[in-house]
């Protein structure tokens, strides 16, 4: 089979994926092609389904400025709000035969002779490609992780991830044991709470959890937006703004720590009349360390006759009985695992090798890093978006993807004058680059909190999926590369000679 020839290669369309679409396309770089193992665009927000599901970032700031949304129906947008964004995006975008649907990458590795990467895809169109530069958007939240618990196999009944939904499966008047309280399980508790006969809601870490308020815009006020775009505008970066605001508490400042923990507090007393249930509520770890949550309902639902709280994590299943960390047993007819993402070891990283035959795994064994949250010594004209340090906690992660963009098309305008055509990232560059998240990261709760959280990958102890700081600084860290992170071209043959 001939392999198509193509400059850029982009794999995954979701929000990464296009923004790097748009970004090329804007700078006259229209040699790509977008390829998405799925049946649609949509990333995180084509897989998750299940109800309740939403965005904790404000609507009009949780998208490309260059698509804004007057007409957005509220502050949060749900999921198939979104993943409805993201299908137009594309369709203005005018991608036709660059994206590439149903088409997922099996292997993609560097040929140091041809100075290209040859990808490998499967799928009812299954292509190969040389691509000069391969852009991984892949994300963070795709692959589900399920937790090695005794016996979970042996459960008789329905049981499915998350992100995996199963809508076939009848929830009214089922008992429903819900694995998890972090973010999708927060969303999910209380839509189950209306429907199943009773929840058991196995809670191995409580959550900071702080009022989320939500509100439809008024019809007036859409109106105005979309007439208004200068209105429009100011909404989108005061909603940046206050999001700059509140890395201060997430990160350790102490008076914004004390002032955000008396106001997730202050939300638990309120909603919760139950001491004890309340003691069981409140984490015993810094404010910040793991994800804050947003949610008006969640505990309203764990305080219903409805749910059961058990406190400690779920150790073993023996068929339908569940038993608890403390011993405790409950019956289940359902099981749905909110447990996360595979985020500190991205699956796809075993797909990619570059330069001496070493795959992106090998190279991040102890944990991902880069230069610029982007680039990765040993692999030539490599971009990761969305991958090492460059999550946030406070503010829109699509911020974070269009500065990574933004540099990925400045790195290709100086590729082009770069003899070979390869960009090489110099090692010490990377290493400079991790020692500074490193000492960034060093006195912050996501490393000193005395919680387990996915930012740290288990097997070195590092920050390795948030960025330590604002968007602003991220701008500005990435406004001072000049280039000098890559290496020069190899002198040929015989240059140089006396």
């Amino acid at each position: 089979m001939t392999a198509r020839r193509v400059e850029v290669a982009i794999v995954g369309a979701g929000f990464a994926g296009l923004a790097m679409a748009i970004a090329l396309q804007r700078a006259g770089r229209g040699d790509f092609v977008l390829l998405e193992r799925a049946a649609s665009v949509g990333g995180t927000w084509r897989e998750n389904t299940y109800p309740g599901v939403a965005c904790d970032v404000p609507a009009h700031l949780y998208g490309f400025a260059e698509y804004p949304r007057p007409d957005a129906p509220g502050v949060y947008a749900r999921g198939a709000e979104i993943r409805a964004y993201l299908e137009d995006v594309a369709a203005r975008e005018r991608l036709g035969e660059r994206l590439r649907l149903r088409t997922a990458v099996t292997a993609a590795r560097w040929d140091v002779a041809a100075a290209v990467w040859r990808i490998e895809t499967a799928g009812p169109t299954a292509e190969t490609f040389e691509a000069e530069v391969l852009v991984l958007a892949c994300g963070r939240l795709t692959e589900p992780s399920i937790p090695d618990i005794a016996g979970l196999e042996t459960f008789p009944g329905p049981m499915f991830h998350s992100a995996r939904w199963d809508h076939d499966v009848p929830l009214a008047d089922a008992r429903v044991a819900l694995v998890g309280t972090g973010a999708s399980a927060v969303q999910i508790l209380p839509e189950l709470a209306r429907t199943a006969a009773h929840v058991t809601l196995f809670q191995r870490t409580p959550a900071w959890i702080v009022p989320r308020g939500d509100a439809p815009y008024t019809d007036a006020e859409r109106r105005r937006l979309r007439d208004d775009p200068d209105a429009l505008a100011r909404l989108r970066r005061t909603l940046y703004l206050q999001g700059e605001d509140r890395f201060a508490s997430r990160s350790g400042d102490a008076a914004a720590s004390e002032a955000a923990r008396a106001e997730a507090l202050a939300h638990l007393h309120a909603q919760v009349a139950d001491p004890a249930l309340r003691a069981a509520l409140t984490p015993d770890y810094a404010f910040g360390c793991t994800r804050v949550l947003l949610s008006d309902d969640f505990y309203p639902a764990v305080a219903g006759d409805r749910v059961t709280l058990e406190p400690t994590a779920l150790a073993r299943v023996d068929g339908a009985r569940l038993m608890s960390a403390a011993g405790r047993a409950h019956d289940a007819d359902v099981v749905i695992l909110a447990t996360g993402f595979a985020s500190a070891q991205q699956p796809y990283a075993a797909l990619v090798r570059g330069e001496d035959d070493v795959t992106l795994a090998e190279h991040w064994a102890a944990g991902m890093t880069s230069f610029a949250s982007t680039v990765v010594s040993g692999f030539p004209n490599l971009f990761v978006l969305n991958g090492p340090n460059a999550s946030l906690g406070h503010n829109s992660a699509v911020l974070m993807i269009q500065e990574q963009a933004a540099y990925a098309v400045n790195a290709l305008a100086h590729r082009d004058t770069m003899p070979d055509g390869v960009l090489r990232v110099r090692p010490d560059a990377e290493v400079a680059y991790t020692a500074e998240i490193d000492a960034a990261a060093a006195s912050t709760p996501w490393i000193t909190g005395g919680c387990r959280n996915w930012y740290v990958d288990p097997r070195s102890g590092r920050l390795t999926l948030l960025w330590p700081g604002t968007v602003d600084a991220f701008r500005a860290r990435l406004a001072r590369t000049d280039g000098s992170e890559f290496a020069p071209a190899p002198a040929r043959a015989g240059k140089g000679a006396p």
